[in-house]
């Protein structure tokens, strides 16, 4: 993914052959640009057309210091092997990977504008983004409202020597509430390749949460835009920590959602009252035996009835608009939004969410 450097076509004129290679160091980040080609436009050839400036689109984003000889960024390296994160160390675990390999350790440290030196590495690791987060953006660093939440890789070189790789890391923005509160809002969430599907995230939303939650001016936490990657995570670590109140439980679920969910929520883990009708609507679907018709119906009309209120809300305003409209102004308006659409519409919605609730689920029973 290049297109918010080269365009949305991802297309580089005037070159034959093109290969760009972009090497990071695995823990400090040192960056390494290479550009090979076969050939090139000429325009004193080609009635003035020039090739493309490739090294230009990319300098403007890459931090400054990047180096273009790779015998140059061979001896850069060598950073790596006294390299250690940044910031205040928030926890340490271990993860054995589905294919039975070696266990493996992780450290999550956390991160202000004014943690020493993190900035400039900062600079280098938000260009990862641009590779593999569409529609991303670099985050204005000149506020000191950004905290960092970074995830490294800690293992033994081959000399035995204590190592760092840099694995994940997320951006999380403390909005102002008043009158002297704030409300946390996670912005940008990236775990790089190779560190995929070993349960990264939701030990760094976790880490995230245990930072936040001892701090008694924050009100709650969100999530700015989520993918739907990132919902089911969150979904699953709030899932599993709602699951321990005495609201959640299944006696209580069967009541539907209630005030004393959403306040345990809030005050046991700064989740906010949206977020907690979702992780009741899992934790019911979780206890609910859906052989069980009675049961699974009233699940379903409780979760439907959630989905339809914004529909009833706007049938209001359509029954505003028929004093105003004239007959087949109002009749044109109200095909679009009729009974049969509606219900389609839901149960389509509803189909969606149940099949997300259940993969939550699915992973909560296993782990």
């Amino acid at each position: 993914m290049c297109h918010q450097v080269f365009g949305e076509n991802e297309n580089i004129f005037g070159y034959t052959d093109l290969h760009i290679k972009l090497y990071y160091s695995a823990a400090s980040l040192q960056t390494y640009l290479g550009i090979d080609y076969t050939d090139k436009i000429e325009p004193s050839k080609s009635e003035g057309m020039k090739a493309d400036d490739v090294e230009g689109a990319l300098k403007k984003v890459l931090a400054p210091g990047y180096v273009t000889n790779l015998d140059h960024f061979v001896s850069v390296l060598k950073k790596d092997e006294s390299f250690t994160p940044h910031g205040q160390l928030l926890h340490a675990f271990t993860v054995t990977p589905y294919n039975g390999s070696d266990k493996r350790t992780f450290e999550i440290y956390y991160c202000e504008t004014s943690t020493p030196g993190f900035l400039d590495y900062h600079q280098r690791l938000q260009t990862f983004l641009l590779w593999y987060v569409d529609a991303a953006s670099f985050i204005d660093v000149d506020d000191d409202m950004w905290t960092f939440f970074t995830v490294f890789e800690k293992y033994q070189s081959s000399e035995g020597c204590t190592r760092y790789a840099s694995a994940a890391y997320a951006t999380v923005y403390r909005y102002y509430a008043y009158p002297r509160h704030s409300r946390p809002r996670i912005s940008q969430v990236l775990t790089l390749p190779p560190f995929r599907k070993l349960g990264l995230c939701a030990e760094l939303l976790k880490a995230i949460y245990s930072h936040f939650v001892i701090i008694p001016e924050v009100v709650d936490m969100a999530v700015e835009d989520p993918s739907d990657d990132f919902q089911r995570i969150r979904d699953y670590v709030d899932a599993k920590n709602c699951e321990t109140l005495p609201a959640f439980q299944p006696s209580k679920l069967y009541q539907g959602f209630s005030i004393e969910m959403a306040n345990q929520a809030r005050n046991k883990f700064k989740i906010n009252k949206k977020q907690a009708r979702r992780v009741y609507e899992i934790l019911r679907l979780k206890n609910t035996n859906t052989s069980d018709k009675t049961a699974y119906l009233n699940y379903r009309l409780d979760v439907k009835n959630r989905l339809n209120a914004p529909f009833q809300k706007k049938k209001l305003e359509m029954k505003k608009l028929q004093k105003v409209l004239k007959p087949e102004e109002y009749a044109a308006t109200i095909s679009a939004t009729g009974p049969s659409e509606t219900h389609g519409r839901l149960a389509s919605q509803y189909h969606a969410l149940e099949q997300e609730y259940r993969r939550v689920i699915h992973r909560m029973e296993q782990y």
